[in-house]
């Protein structure tokens, strides 16, 4: 099966599909007999940056199948549709890190090795903003522990390395998958932000076990996903919740809505590390070098701010807000390291 083109900038896919024919807009919004029709909102209207989600609610329960003249695609939103388009043959044009081919591909990884690279790295950065007053965990952790363990086990000097990101040429150095060191800064900025608006996470997640830190990262990834919207294209007809989709349409996938799906998660807005119907779709389940970094990424930047700064908390009157549209994330999160 074929994935290519593959990690294509979802801004360069859209602008690459051809414009809509006038009946692909959907039906009139006021028909003959004079009812009223409600359209469906687009998940790239004004204001949608600040709280996606209300959007996404509305098209779960009353559109889950539409066509976008933003998107210019169809868009998917429920969790069922979605997960089933992300490894459905019939959809084409798109790849995630972990899903099946990874596992073909990525056979040479010395996870121990990973493992070491992720410590090393998060330890030289918590000490490096141990001792100020303020720092912003964004700007000044979040944006160097993705590219810094990149560096670190590909051997290049760090200072080169981010150079190298900067240039976008991580991902032939380090391979397609783990060069994605954007998507991994993002997810981690909103899981120290999940952990660090709660005291009461804080306190179960200090001296937290690997297996329940990972359930947190998961739940992260679940409840505030980095990419929010993924593009996919139809290979043939297929069949979905509210239709079907003709061949060769283009689709995206609300990633954002379908994980805060009610069929699929109870209490679907809250941060749950505990949940027992766990589940999150910005990576696929096989072995990838990038899923097993990033979630090494996020235990081991939890253990090393909080051994650094054993009284880290959020700043006085700050509280994290999340931005995006296509990828989401917090731009800043000011903390006190000395408490």
């Amino acid at each position: 099966m074929s994935h290519e083109p593959k990690h294509t900038p979802w801004r360069d896919q859209w602008a690459a599909l051809p414009p809509m024919a006038p009946a692909e807009r959907g039906p009139a919004t006021a028909p003959k007999d004079g009812t009223v029709r409600r359209v469906a909102p687009s998940p790239l209207e004004p204001g949608s940056s600040r709280d996606p989600y209300r959007t996404y609610r509305v098209l779960r329960e009353e559109f889950p199948l539409t066509h976008d003249p933003l998107l210019r695609a169809w868009v998917l939103s429920r969790y069922a549709d979605v997960a089933s388009a992300l490894t459905d043959a019939r959809f084409g044009h798109g790849h995630r890190p972990g899903d099946p081919p990874c596992a073909e591909t990525h056979t040479d990884v010395d996870e121990a090795e990973l493992r070491a690279v992720a410590e090393r790295t998060a330890f030289v950065l918590a000490r490096r903003i141990a001792d100020r007053s303020q720092a912003d965990l964004v700007a000044d952790f979040c944006h160097w522990l993705p590219a810094g363990t990149v560096a670190a086990a590909v051997g290049v000097p760090y200072r080169d390395m981010m150079r190298l990101v900067r240039g976008r040429a991580a991902s032939a150095l380090a391979g397609q998958c783990t060069g994605q060191i954007a998507v991994r800064e993002k997810a981690l900025a909103s899981f120290l932000a999940h952990v660090l608006t709660d005291p009461d996470q804080v306190a179960a997640l200090r001296d937290a076990p690997s297996d329940l830190v990972a359930r947190a990262w998961t739940e992260s990834l679940r409840r505030e996903p980095p990419v929010q919207i993924v593009m996919r294209r139809t290979r043939g007809e297929v069949k979905v919740t509210g239709g079907v989709i003709p061949p060769g349409a283009p689709v995206a996938l609300l990633i954002g809505a379908a994980g805060r799906d009610p069929e699929r998660f109870r209490e679907p807005d809250r941060f749950a590390p505990l949940r027992d119907d766990p589940g999150q779709l910005t990576y696929g389940t096989g072995f990838c070098p990038a899923v097993t970094l990033a979630a090494l990424e996020a235990e081991y930047a939890l253990r090393a701010l909080f051994h650094a700064m054993p009284r880290l908390r959020l700043a006085d009157g700050f509280r994290p807000v999340r931005t995006g549209l296509i990828t989401r994330a917090p731009r800043s999160l000011l903390v006190r390291p000395g408490g």
